[in-house]
């Protein structure tokens, strides 16, 4: 299967450079402000991110507007312990009306802008803005009828992947094949936030990729950018990782957000990744032909007189590597010098006395 940035480079234009899809997820980091989620658009195309996405929900399509139970977070670890779930959607929550200015707004910087949908009703809103892909995010990947529906678009999915066992992936897996998505890609991801590098388990992603036949990568909530570079070595085709302006701001996923300085770098270095892995090779790559001269290699180490024989002291083993190489340097030792020879000489089977 082509990965989603050779599909989106038929689709939609974009550069098939071989790297990795980098997504700048916005989430609810906009803090209530279209102003600042315009300049999160601005920021992420600067970075070189290949896409900005966000999310559509309402908080009723989210949950419901209880307080009671397991309607509040009470886990004290929680970055939002104590926060009733309704509200904390309510702040989160891209409005619709925002999704066209952002959309249009990428398009301007030239990167891609799409959503995550929570039901039936934000897929159609997101058709019609001709969303390019839809992402169905960790939580979401057991909601089978909703991934279908998103399949129905005939656009290419991503499904994050935390939490997750093989059946409920082979489940999510063939409720997308099975109507009509043309393109998908599962992320390795751990729903913990921020999550722990130990808790990533990266590994696990190469092993998903060949246990389902699609394309994998890696939805990353750890801070800084090792993770994602060390995903890519092993082959993640999409990096998606959460995007502030300026973590000081605080916001619902301020924590474990990247600054724009902190995702240029993720960019970047994701991209060397992808290029320093290149293909098995053997015996020096074209730029390192030159450094064979400076091998080691046979020399004469002292003025020799015709009829001398080779011994430690005049045959050496230096730089550069203009003489024979040194698996000769045994079968030397003892040999005779057939004509005189300047110290610093190159060894050459000629120099030998033909006797």
């Amino acid at each position: 299967m082509p990965t989603l940035r050779q599909h989106l480079a038929r689709t939609q234009g974009i550069a098939d450079t071989g790297t990795p899809f980098v997504i700048a997820e916005m989430s609810g980091n906009h803090n209530q402000s279209l102003d600042r989620a315009l300049a999160i658009v601005d920021a992420a195309a600067a970075t070189g991110a290949d896409a900005l996405k966000i999310q559509t929900f309402t908080p009723e399509s989210m949950t419901l507007d209880l307080a009671e139970g397991e309607f509040t977070i009470t886990d004290p670890k929680s970055l939002w312990h104590g926060r009733r779930l309704h509200d904390l959607y309510a702040e989160a929550m891209t409005p619709e009306a925002w999704h066209a200015p952002i959309f249009e707004r990428a398009r301007e910087r030239g990167i891609l802008a799409f959503s995550t949908p929570f039901s039936e009703e934000a897929v159609d809103s997101l058709e019609r803005l001709d969303a390019p892909v839809y992402k169905i995010a960790s939580f979401e990947l057991v909601d089978l009828p909703l991934i279908r529906c998103v399949a129905e678009t005939r656009k290419p999915m991503i499904l994050s992947t935390g939490m997750a066992s093989v059946s409920e992936i082979g489940e999510a897996v063939e409720a997308a094949l099975s109507a009509g998505c043309p393109n998908l890609t599962l992320l390795k991801c751990t729903s913990s936030y921020p999550a722990s590098p130990e808790a990533t388990n990266l590994v696990t992603m190469p092993v998903i990729g060949q246990t389902f036949g699609v394309n994998v990568g890696l939805s990353d909530h750890t801070l800084g950018t090792g993770v994602a570079v060390a995903a890519t070595a092993l082959g993640a085709s999409v990096i998606e990782k959460h995007f502030i302006l300026d973590r000081a701001e605080g916001g619902v996923d301020s924590a474990f957000s990247l600054e724009p300085d902190e995702f240029t770098t993720l960019v970047q270095e994701t991209t060397r990744a992808a290029q320093a892995m290149g293909q098995i090779w053997f015996g020096g790559t074209e730029a390192e032909q030159a450094g064979r001269r400076k091998r080691r290699s046979l020399y004469i180490g002292e003025d020799m007189k015709a009829g001398d024989v080779l011994s430690p002291a005049t045959l050496r083993r230096i730089r550069p590597g203009l003489g024979l190489a040194p698996r000769h340097y045994e079968a030397l030792l003892g040999r005779r010098v057939g004509r005189d020879v300047a110290r610093g000489t190159p060894m050459t089977w000629d120099v030998l006395d033909s006797q």
